[in-house]
């Protein structure tokens, strides 16, 4: 997984990225709220681990705008030295998915995160992906809707399957192009809209078929479940800000 780490003590920093690389896992540490958030809201993370004690903000205060800029359900892991019952509780009525106190026990801490991606990603092992109408054959590399499998390029296949994977969560260019198309630096962003907008035709992405492609004005896009019955299902497609 990628994992973001909100964390100050440059050598304790270092020490938990040491541990989650061993273990597979790719980890970037940041030593501020503000560099953090900078982060996340640009690149593409499937887990992040907060510090509470930071120069310029909370933990909370990090955990709170995540959840209200980003609207997705990415898993919270708190790694702090505050262990007290309130500010455990305080932590996960705001939208931690665990607790951890310092020093934390590295076997723990990785069973923990493991535990979180196995919850949160339940299909990553699946060969077959049923989202409504829409069947995802992941070593076939073939999606069909209604029965009918569609004509797509490899790179169709790969932003598909992403999307799906990822429904209801804000994603960046920035993550499109990390995570579709490797990080091609010589790549412009229009090559993201312009496959976007392809795929919208290609699928069948409307409200009959149960789900759209929002855009989201200088930020992304998103793709949505909705009903026929929507009142938004004949708007626009396109939320401005």
């Amino acid at each position: 997984m990628r994992i973001a780490l909100l964390e100050d003590e440059h050598e304790q920093a270092q020490h938990i990225q040491s541990i989650l690389s061993e273990r597979g896992h790719h980890c970037d540490s940041f030593p501020s709220g503000q560099s953090f958030l900078s982060a996340v809201l640009h690149r593409s993370y499937d887990l992040l681990v907060l510090d509470w004690q930071i120069p310029d903000m909370t933990g909370i205060d990090v955990l709170e705008s995540v959840r209200a800029q980003l609207n997705w359900q990415i898993p919270v892991v708190f790694l702090t030295q505050r262990d007290s019952e309130a500010d455990i509780v305080r932590a996960l009525d705001a939208g931690a998915d665990d607790y951890l106190c310092k020093p934390a026990r590295e076997a723990e801490l990785v069973a923990r995160i493991n535990a979180l991606a196995r919850r949160t990603n339940p299909d990553n092992d699946k060969e077959v992906l049923i989202y409504g109408p829409f069947e995802i054959n992941t070593q076939l590399r073939t999606v069909a809707l209604h029965g009918e499998v569609l004509t797509l390029t490899d790179k169709d296949f790969d932003l598909t399957l992403f999307l799906f994977q990822n429904q209801g969560r804000l994603l960046t260019r920035e993550m499109l192009l990390e995570r579709v198309w490797g990080l091609a630096r010589d790549i412009n962003t229009r090559t993201v809209d312009t496959h976007m907008s392809r795929l919208r035709r290609r699928l069948g992405l409307n409200p009959e078929n149960g789900f759209r492609i929002k855009t989201i004005y200088q930020r992304g896009y998103r793709l949505e479940a909705m009903k026929a019955s929507d009142p938004e299902a004949n708007s626009v497609a396109t939320e401005q800000a």
